[in-house]
């Protein structure tokens, strides 16, 4: 599952949820929920279903909110540490790279970093080890224009999300017509 907690026009929060399996809100606290709009033909929540079909050479809109980072190593650790790209021009090298990885292209001028790095840090219980966890997060939101290179790695990488930190609302890229 991918999610990214959005505003529409009016300021008011949007949750945008990706699942392979349809979700089920009867678990949600009443009220939890804004009331439906009764002149708004969409229900709250909506739940629509997409038929992935792309395209090589397709060109589309996206959004992107992501913790860009590198590892770097760590002496006497298996596991390097998650460091975040700071500066714009990297993040958009980062977004490239991931980009060819994931079955498209992205031409740096046809992407604008919205947010060019909003920090943020939070603190997790973890109950097995009885311990808690800092997490930092630099967090950039990339809006543009992409092309489809490879429509089936392009889906998948679509499926997967993009990046690290999807727990905290980072990695899924919505796609609207260009």
């Amino acid at each position: 599952m991918l999610f990214r907690l959005d505003e529409d026009r009016a300021g008011r929060p949007v949750l945008l949820v990706q699942s392979q399996t349809a979700p089920d809100w009867g678990g949600l606290p009443a009220g939890y929920l804004l009331p439906a709009d009764p002149f708004d033909p969409i229900p709250n929540p909506a739940v629509k279903r997409v038929e992935l079909d792309f395209r090589a050479g397709q060109l589309l809109r996206f959004r992107l909110r992501a913790n860009p980072t590198v590892k770097q190593k760590r002496d006497g650790q298996k596991q390097g540490r998650r460091v975040a790209i700071a500066r714009e021009e990297k993040q958009l090298d980062w977004l490239g790279r991931k980009a060819e990885a994931g079955g498209f292209l992205i031409r740096p001028t046809d992407v604008r970093v919205a947010e060019p790095g909003r920090e943020f840090g939070l603190t997790r219980q973890d109950p097995q080890a009885d311990k808690r966890h800092h997490v930092e997060l630099h967090v950039v939101q990339f809006d543009g224009v992409l092309q489809v290179a490879d429509p089936d790695v392009f889906t998948a990488t679509l499926r997967a999300g993009i990046g690290s930190a999807k727990g905290f609302g980072c990695g899924l890229l919505s796609l609207a017509p260009a």
